[in-house]
């Protein structure tokens, strides 16, 4: 049997950060919506969407929340468990990071213009 899940990795213009929780990513580049008339399903129209990836980060005491606020034009990769290698290039923040101190955790969301994968073959 192959490992296919549980651990992860992640890094950001190189420097890895301490993963607290699940790493969750879309390389979809559209969305699509179906059209519906009074007289029945007409068909569908379709939008452009960015790629993201989201992860639940461990605030050590040496990292800057508000330096990860202002993420911009930044390369995250994530490392998976299954040998996968997920890639985000030109990628920003975009939600208010908020840190949970109970855990020591707090949320990081990157949208960008897409997100690949590469197989493990």
């Amino acid at each position: 049997m192959n490992l296919l899940a549980g651990t992860s990795s992640v890094s950001v213009d190189g420097v890895t950060y301490q993963l607290e929780g699940s790493l969750k990513y879309s390389p979809s580049t559209v969305k699509r919506e179906t059209l519906i008339g009074q007289d029945g399903v007409h068909g569908y129209k379709e939008t452009p969407v960015p790629g993201w990836i989201s992860f639940s980060l461990r605030d050590a005491g040496n990292l800057s929340v508000a330096d990860i606020n202002r993420w911009r034009d930044v390369l995250v990769v994530g490392q998976l468990a299954n040998g996968k290698t997920v890639i985000g290039n030109n990628m920003w923040t975009t939600d208010a990071q908020e840190v949970d101190t109970t855990d020591a955790k707090f949320d990081v969301r990157c949208e960008g213009p897409s997100v690949t994968e590469q197989t493990s073959r």
